[in-house]
């Protein structure tokens, strides 16, 4: 399945290619409907076009909230309804109203040394503050800037709230998320050095929890310690359920890539196992994925699922859950039809915002490129 005809028709024979990343289980993909792959997570037809009954998970595109983004990463909602959204490579944040589309830029974040998968990446919003997660020139950092929300607002000077997250060309993580309880999460990656998953003293390859001000939080399993779970390869999506039960996607390298229910103080594994491994004190994934089929980036809970943003697999897939299981086999849907997938986010309603990444240098970018546009769930 291609684009829509309507988008063809505005491209150009002469569509970029950008070069692919590191490993397969890195931040790649171009444009096209990839094959199935042997070991697939699910058997379901992986579009939303066959005939389904209501009310059990459909997903459809209802329109583009606005278009013309440039390396579009993190995204987040102000109270009423608007969005902001980070440019990973131009180092900007942007005011969209939710309604209209109409962009408002908010301005350059200062400190911001784009590279590779590096840049200014999540974004989150509380009480006053933006909160964004970005490359440095010697880390990856958080930081707040005051904002006071209004149409000629722009963003104050950035102050740090943690520092010292390693940083590296490949796999930096990015996402942060304010929690149920009021507690800042993040999601990091081991820059491509392995052992710092296993290092229980490094930041890399973790999913760090603080409270807003990027003190270690209350009931943290270590004393002292920022860090809430280990043994991860490069996690890029954190969301949670109804219940306030946590859960996380990243990058597999070469096999397997994951969504798996987080909780304090446990271990998922990684250099050591890769997807379901059945290895005493590593916790299994609840859901698996081969690479080819998502390289997985944000993910969002909504109407009894989480929906998984895939980059390289240029789809969005359906984890459908009873409690902490899963209560049925993923889906995909919109498989090639918008081309990679960045970033996926709840509206509180029951439907969900998607943003694409085509122009993060590893699509084949169209004019329009790249979008945010609304999805209806039933």
């Amino acid at each position: 399945m291609s684009r829509p005809a309507v988008l063809k028709a505005w491209g150009s024979a002469a569509a970029l290619v950008f070069a692919v990343g590191c490993s397969s289980g890195a931040d790649t993909g171009a444009r096209g409907t990839p094959p199935p792959a042997p070991g697939s997570a699910s058997s379901a037809p992986a579009s939303s076009g066959a005939a389904r009954p209501a009310g059990d998970g459909r997903v459809t595109v209802a329109g583009t909230l606005t278009e013309g983004l440039r390396s579009p990463w993190g995204l987040a909602a102000l109270p009423g309804g608007d969005l902001l959204v980070s440019s990973r490579d131009e180092r900007t944040v942007t005011r969209v109203d939710g309604r209209s589309g109409t962009k408002t830029p908010l301005g350059e974040v200062p400190g911001v040394v784009p590279g590779g998968e590096g840049g200014l990446m999540g974004l989150a919003v509380r009480e006053g503050w933006v909160y964004a997660y970005l490359t440095a020139e010697s880390d990856n950092r958080i930081v707040r800037m005051r904002y006071g929300g209004g149409e000629g607002d722009r963003l104050g000077a950035p102050e740090p709230v943690l520092t010292g997250i390693p940083k590296g060309v490949v796999h930096n993580g990015g996402r942060i998320a304010f929690g149920p309880d009021g507690m800042l999460y993040a999601g990091t990656g081991e820059t491509g050095r392995t052992g710092l998953a296993q290092d229980r003293e490094s930041l890399g390859g973790k999913i760090l929890r603080m409270t807003p001000e990027g003190k270690p939080a209350p009931g943290n399993p270590y004393p002292g310690s920022v860090v809430y779970s280990s043994g991860h390869r490069n996690v890029q999506g954190i969301a949670w359920d109804d219940e306030g039960r946590l859960w996380a996607a990243e990058f597999g390298q070469n096999t397997w890539d994951e969504l798996n229910l987080v909780e304090p103080g446990r271990n998922y594994g990684w250099p050591e196992v890769e997807g379901r491994a059945g290895a005493a004190g590593f916790v299994d994934p609840v859901a698996q994925w081969p690479t080819s089929e998502a390289s997985p980036s944000g993910i969002a809970h909504a109407r009894g699922a989480v929906w998984m943003a895939g980059l390289r697999g240029e789809r969005l897939w359906r984890i459908p859950l009873a409690g902490a299981e899963r209560s049925g086999e993923p889906e995909a849907f919109l498989t090639g039809e918008h081309g990679r997938l960045r970033t996926v986010l709840a509206d509180g309603a029951g439907r969900l915002w998607l943003v694409t990444s085509e122009t993060d240098t590893r699509g084949t970018p169209e004019p329009g490129d790249d979008r945010i546009l609304r999805l209806d769930v039933r």
